[in-house]
Order: structure tokens, then C-alpha cells, then sequence
């Protein structure tokens, strides 16, 4: 599993009901592409869930890396975004655990992201302790009431770990993401596909 994600930051002014309707214009697109777990089409308003920014912030889960290599530059879609917006720095991050939520099978409204630095120890072996005790956490989280998918991958270029968690309706009250999203639209043609528990 690979997650991707790239974050279009959009003036202080601007009318986000624009970017509603290329969701929904254009968000299903993707709902049969291969080897694609899922895309969340993810926006997030100035003022809204206390988010500073308006941001159109897809996020990706993919089964292999071939797949979304073709996607970002063999021709496979990410040109529009290029066309439309420029082309954005590609968040990615190698997958360390996936779980599907009790809502699974329900539409998700809502997401959340929390990106955490890892700590640098002495220890070499405390980075895996680290990782480790995430991703029981995450397994916990997807136990909850109204979590469609929860997903935990390490970016080993600024070493820090990314939580991701799908809501039915909205993001509870107290939960500690540092990004919460509205979800658009979600395209899952091949989320059955994505390994489930811990991947290493």
C-alpha cells in the first residue's frame, strides 16, 4: 500500500463551491481505475472545522506503486490537476497498517489526517517500538463507531508518520488530527484489494 496526497491551497476568498462542482463533475472518473484502493476527494474551508486554508487536498490509497506511477506521470489523469492548478508537490508515504471500519460499507463524509514526527533515539530499535504502538492504536481507532477506513504509513524522507481516517458523518469531537476534511467524493474501485492489518 502507498498513500499519496497533494494539498491545492486556494485564495482566502475563494468560491469553494467551484471545487464542489469538479467533484462532482468529474469525481467519478476514477471509480474503476486500477490498481487504485481509493481516492478521497478531500476540501477544506477557511473557517469551516477550524481550518485556516481553503484546500482541495485529494488523498490516495494504492495497491502497488506502478499504478500510481502511471497515474502521475504516464498519462493517467494527474494532467488535469496540472492543467487546472499547476502541478502541486506529491505528498507520499509507505503503508505500515490499514483497517476497515464498522462503516465500511456506508458513504464517508468526512476525514481526518494527523502527521507526526518520529523521534530520533539512541535506541534504533525505539523507531520500531514507535511505529508499532501507532499502528496498534490504529487498529483501535478502527473499531469505532462510524470509521469507514483508518490508515497509518511512514514518510522516511522527513520521518514522520501520517494517520488517515475516513468518517461516516463527521470527525468526532477531541479527536487529535492536526487536518480535518470534508469528503466530496470517494472513489474505492479496488479498497477490498488493500492488504488489511499491520503490512510489515
Amino acid at each position: 500500500m502507498y498513500a499519496m496526497q497533494y494539498e491545492i491551497t486556494l485564495p482566502a476568498d475563494y468560491d469553494m463551491g467551484i471545487i464542489r462542482d469538479r467533484v462532482a463533475t468529474r469525481g467519478h472518473a476514477l471509480d474503476d481505475r486500477a490498481g487504485l484502493g481509493l481516492k478521497a476527494y478531500l476540501i477544506r474551508e477557511r473557517g469551516r472545522a477550524g481550518s485556516p486554508v481553503n484546500q482541495y487536498a485529494p488523498f490516495y490509497l494504492w495497491r502497488d506503486n506502478g499504478a500510481m506511477a502511471q497515474f502521475l506521470v504516464g498519462g493517467g489523469g494527474f494532467q488535469g490537476i496540472i492543467a487546472d492548478f499547476g502541478r502541486p508537490a506529491v505528498h507520499h508515504w509507505t503503508g505500515v497498517a490499514c483497517h476497515a471500519g464498522p462503516a465500511r460499507g456506508a458513504t464517508p463524509r468526512a476525514a481526518s489526517r494527523r502527521v507526526t514526527p518520529l523521534p530520533v533515539a539512541e535506541d534504533p530499535g525505539a523507531l520500531a517500538s514507535v511505529v508499532a504502538e501507532e499502528a496498534d492504536r490504529l487498529a483501535e481507532t478502527a473499531g469505532r463507531d462510524g470509521v469507514h477506513t483508518a490508515a497509518l504509513a511512514v514518510d522516511p524522507r522527513h520521518w514522520a508518520l501520517m494517520r488517515f481516517v475516513l468518517w461516516e458523518h463527521e470527525v468526532p469531537e477531541g479527536d487529535d488530527a492536526t487536518e480535518r476534511y470534508e469528503v466530496g467524493h470517494l472513489s474505492a474501485p479496488h479498497l477490498d484489494d488493500v492488504s488489511v492489518g499491520r503490512h510489515w
